[in-house]
């Protein structure tokens, strides 16, 4: 009688197959059977999703999986989750654990290690824990927030909306409009300004250099004039005429006398008014002053 008959080789088939699924979903999630890994407490108030083979990751690196949770009613209903963690890992006191979730819904255990101080953690101590709420916590708890918010915010649009129906409103926009046309009008005009100005530049160099020519050039001229002599010629024709004006106060000379003496000026006058009488008088009568006769002189 044959022992391993078809059957019974088709049965240990299945068994070695299914040992083999268990070993290697086992392996695929992480979790070493044949490691011998420390368990710790993690106590939280809420585990949010958190399931059995979560895994466990310290600075971003998987230490460990989440074996089993417990509900405790007699530590004022924490919830207590066993963890093993690798037996190298030194936990330090002071170590938290948080439950966070990505978008697509995956949790995962994170150790945020304390900073070594000497005291590290035994096998079967607590660690507390807490729930990372993400984006959604932060919107849960801005929610009041937003809610004091809203009222204002409708009023703000029924003000916006009130000002936009106003005609002063659109009047100014529209005025806004025509300021915007000038300065642009004005910036072309600007641009095409500087152009010339820029164009012309070179040629008001040319000139420039040449007037500072001539200034040197004139300064060149000045610094060769003899300005001691000048000065002194000056200085004899100034004093020339303080001679002469102190001549004419002194009343030395006809002209002096003339200025000053008044009865000289009347005599003057008179003078010349008698002579101005004697011309007309002998234009008027001519034949008073000159007489011809060829039979000599009539009396009259």
């Amino acid at each position: 009688m044959k022992i391993f008959t078809n059957e019974v080789k088709i049965a240990l088939v299945a068994i070695v197959g299914l040992v083999a699924l268990y070993l290697g979903m086992n392996f695929l999630k992480g979790f070493n059977l044949y490691s011998d890994k420390l368990g710790y407490n993690l106590v939280f108030d809420d585990i949010d999703g958190l399931t059995n083979s979560t895994t466990i990751f310290a600075n971003g690196y998987p230490i460990g999986k989440v074996t089993d949770i417990r509900y405790d009613y007699n530590k004022q209903n924490k919830i207590e989750v066993l963890a093993k963690l690798d037996p190298e890992l030194q936990i330090p006191v002071g170590t938290t654990a948080e439950i966070s979730s990505d978008m697509m819904g995956n949790v995962k255990v994170v150790l945020h290690l304390a900073l070594p101080s000497g005291k590290y953690l035994k096998p079967g101590d607590n660690i507390p824990g807490s729930v990372d709420q993400g984006a959604m916590g932060e919107i849960n708890t801005m929610l009041p927030t937003i809610k004091q918010i809203l009222p204002k915010l409708d009023s703000i649009a029924t003000n916006l909306n009130k000002l936009t129906a106003d005609p002063a409103i659109a009047q100014s926009l529209h005025n806004v409009k025509n300021i915007s046309d000038n300065l642009t009008t004005t910036t072309r005009q600007l641009n095409t300004l500087l152009y010339g100005l820029n164009k012309n530049v070179p040629l008001m160099m040319t000139k420039a250099n040449n007037v500072l020519d001539n200034t040197q050039q004139f300064t060149g001229n000045l610094a060769g004039i003899d300005l001691a002599g000048t000065m002194a010629k000056v200085d004899k024709t100034l004093a020339n005429v303080q001679e002469i004006t102190e001549n004419l106060n002194n009343n030395n000379g006809s002209l002096g006398l003339l200025m000053k003496d008044p009865s000289l000026y009347y005599n003057l006058n008179s003078t010349v008014a008698n002579a101005d009488s004697l011309v007309t008088d002998l234009k008027q009568h001519p034949k008073r002053y000159v007489h011809f006769s060829i039979f000599g002189r009539k009396d009259k």
